[in-house]
């Protein structure tokens, strides 16, 4: 089956404090996403989407012009194209959403943020389950939780619990991150988290029958709120209540690749040192 790769581009960088998505960390002025894009093709991925913003899209379009060349087979969507017009994007579900009208609904497509690394093995392991998924099945590629966090800071992650190699609760948790003693604290629940907890980076694999299900999330979420400024429509919730409902599976898949990715303006330095170690092994 054909198989797709959606990166999700269209992020503010509030913390990051500019367009982390082409923030340069190769040594070709290459950004995580390129990264990203040449992993899945060599893992058998044909066709790119990219969702990005309305003033950015011309600032990407040609950084993947310079990076890929002139045939680089990307797609791109401007996500506040879709739905009620505000600053601030609508969140990941409202993101995928987006991309619905380039996405095949007869195929399968990888989902990923444009802005986490997640190297080579990661998309070898998706891209060969890939295909076997059917509608009303999805998968998710899950990462240790202590190889997914940076030095100093805290993250954002969906926590996970798995039973038999299946999904059955995924929680986006904030604020976590190392403590003074290296342990693994959630200053939002003031929770201790195992290091080998699995926990979502956003690397999905999903039916394009999806697409549907998710309309109806997001049409009940903007009805409940529409003018809310902050408010978002996150696609681990949208999950969880689609499995909750009895009408989506997710399949996991751990990976044993370490993680690096920008949140906040100190990480760049750590991300530019990371990736060159983990792209020369």
């Amino acid at each position: 089956k054909k198989m797709s790769l959606v990166v999700m581009a269209a992020g503010l960088g509030s913390r990051f404090g500019g367009t982390k998505q082409l923030a340069k960390i190769g040594p070709n002025g290459e950004a995580i996403l390129d990264y990203t894009i040449r992993d899945a093709q060599s893992a058998g991925v044909e066709d790119i989407v990219l969702i990005v913003r309305t003033e950015i899209a011309d600032d990407i379009k040609s950084h993947i012009e310079t990076l890929h060349g002139s045939k680089h087979n990307c797609t791109f969507v401007c996500q506040d194209d879709f739905g009620p017009q505000r600053k601030k994007p609508w969140g990941t579900t409202h993101a995928v959403l987006s991309a619905r009208n380039v996405v095949d609904e007869e195929s399968s497509f990888l989902l990923v943020n444009a802005d986490d690394y997640y190297g080579p093995a990661s998309f070898e392991l998706a891209s060969n389950q890939l295909p076997l998924l059917c509608a009303g099945e999805g998968m998710l590629i899950t990462f240790q939780l202590a190889k997914t966090l940076p030095q100093s800071g805290e993250v954002t992650r969906g926590v996970c619990e798995v039973t038999n190699g299946l999904l059955t609760q995924i929680v986006e948790t904030t604020g976590i991150g190392f403590n003074s003693s290296g342990e693994i604290i959630a200053s939002s629940t003031d929770q201790q988290l195992d290091k080998e907890v699995p926990v979502s980076l956003n690397l999905w694999g999903f039916h394009g029958s999806i697409m549907k299900p998710l309309e109806q999330q997001w049409d009940q979420f903007l009805s409940e709120n529409v003018s809310d400024e902050n408010s978002e429509c996150l696609l681990p919730e949208s999950i969880h209540n689609l499995m909750n409902a009895g009408n989506l599976i997710i399949k996991t898949f751990s990976s044993e690749e370490e993680w690096t990715g920008l949140t906040n303006p100190e990480d760049l330095e750590v991300v530019q040192s990371r990736i060159q170690e983990l792209r020369s092994l």
